[in-house]
């Protein structure tokens, strides 16, 4: 117990909120949004802000349960700039109020950057948010899913908005969802967040399920998803190691090197990266809030106690315990670990339940990279320069297309015709 805080709890391990000030409301209405739905579990009428009495009870419970001295502070939603910017004043106001002494924080906001004017990026960069910035790649791919509620594109809203982030000092973490269309054009996604210029980009698969439990037309195929990330791969290891990073290839590459994934998805067990809702409402995690996973409420539960609750831990250790015999046997389990729950709803070859609907892709993709990225890891922990290194893999990758003609097999192993599948993507 925390002396003087009735009831709080600080837990011994680090663990990570993603809060949402508006809940799931948006000004936005994307095609393949997984969030939106979640309205339909509130009855009307609701008001959809976190009141600034439960912004201050999100807060010191947060700072109490945390065993710090740095503490992560995420906001999500929905759109969590319709909170205002006067809320998020406040919020620093209390993160300064709370924190004990020689402690620090760190926000985050996450955002489809629509509303971020002037205003705005003066007050992120002054209050030292990092910001993640939502953008499919290109212009027509973007504009096709991500509309206003008049059904307008917004691709040049959202790059006006990172724009103005540079221009404020801040490299806004650029998020890319990976669609079944996404997916096809994995060199033209790559290169337009490149020519952005912020030096990270995440790519996130879609995967959502239909009322008959199958993977929507949208949700991106395995097969498409392993090809998409290969290309990337390539491009980035030709000519971009050192000067940008891809989260997913910088993981891997910890993982393989010896360190441990930052990223749940990646770990052998989840359930420290818990959502808490506008009204207080605590739920296992942002794919999971559902009634079957609310875990409590900040008016009637301490943060503290909730993320150490036997609930929450069987939650994150099911993650583990609960992975296939094939997935246990995998070569490529130290840097996938069964991936997240939400994706595993596929059967083994034995018929043994919870394999990850993108399994295939991903095991494309690591027996794609394995090689060049052990090398990358080798090399550069021994101090060899970026430069040099990507040299060697371009003069690797040209020895591996010598005699290959566009219809000769793919040497990358896939089994089609090279004019089919690499042949664009050539060193």
């Amino acid at each position: 117990m925390t002396e003087g805080v009735p009831g709080a709890v600080r837990t011994a391990d680090p663990f990570v909120v993603m809060a949402k000030p508006v809940g799931p409301i948006c000004n936005l209405d994307c095609t393949y949004c997984y969030y939106l739905d979640t309205v339909e579990m509130y009855g009307r009428p609701h008001r959809f802000q976190m009141s600034d009495e439960m912004l201050e009870t999100y807060i010191r419970q947060y700072v109490e349960a945390s065993p710090g001295p740095l503490i992560h502070f995420a906001w999500h939603g929905g759109e969590p700039s319709l909170a205002g910017l006067d809320f998020y004043r406040r919020a620093v106001e209390l993160q300064q109020r709370y924190l004990p002494e020689g402690w620090t924080c760190w926000n985050n906001l996450q955002t489809n950057g629509t509303l971020l004017d002037e205003e705005w990026c003066t007050f992120l960069a002054e209050a030292g948010f990092d910001v993640g910035i939502s953008i499919d790649g290109t212009r027509w791919l973007h504009d096709a899913a991500r509309k206003d509620r008049s059904g307008a594109g917004t691709y040049d809203t959202v790059l006006a908005a990172a724009r103005r982030l540079q221009a404020h000092g801040i490299q806004p973490d650029l998020l890319c969802t990976v669609t079944s269309a996404i997916a096809r054009e994995p060199l033209n996604v790559y290169q337009a967040l490149r020519e952005i210029g912020t030096g990270w980009m995440q790519f996130i698969p879609i995967v959502r399920r239909g009322p008959d439990g199958r993977a929507t037309p949208d949700s991106v195929s395995p097969e498409d998803y392993g090809r998409f990330l290969s290309t990337i791969f390539d491009a980035w290891m030709h000519r971009d190691i050192g000067r940008l990073n891809v989260q997913f290839f910088a993981e891997m590459l910890q993982v393989w090197g010896g360190g441990a994934a930052s990223v749940c998805w990646m770990a052998p067990t989840c359930g420290r990266v818990l959502v808490v809702e506008h009204d207080g409402v605590v739920y296992s995690c942002d794919h999971f809030v559902t009634p079957e996973h609310r875990i409590g409420d900040l008016d009637t539960s301490h943060l503290g106690a909730l993320v150490d609750s036997p609930v929450q831990r069987t939650f994150g250790t099911n993650k583990r315990d609960l992975l296939p015999a094939q997935c246990r046997a995998c070569p490529w389990l130290e840097v996938c670990n069964g991936g997240c729950p939400k994706d595993r709803f596929l059967s083994t070859m034995d018929g043994e339940p919870g394999l990850n609907y993108l399994c295939d892709g991903l095991r494309q993709f690591f027996a794609h990279v394995d090689e060049p990225a052990h090398h990358i890891i080798g090399r550069i922990r021994g101090g060899a320069p970026a430069e040099a290194v990507m040299g060697e893999l371009r003069t690797a990758s040209r020895a591996r297309w010598e005699g290959i003609g566009r219809n000769d097999p793919c040497p990358c192993g896939s089994g089609r015709k090279a004019k089919q599948c690499c042949w664009s993507q050539r060193p």
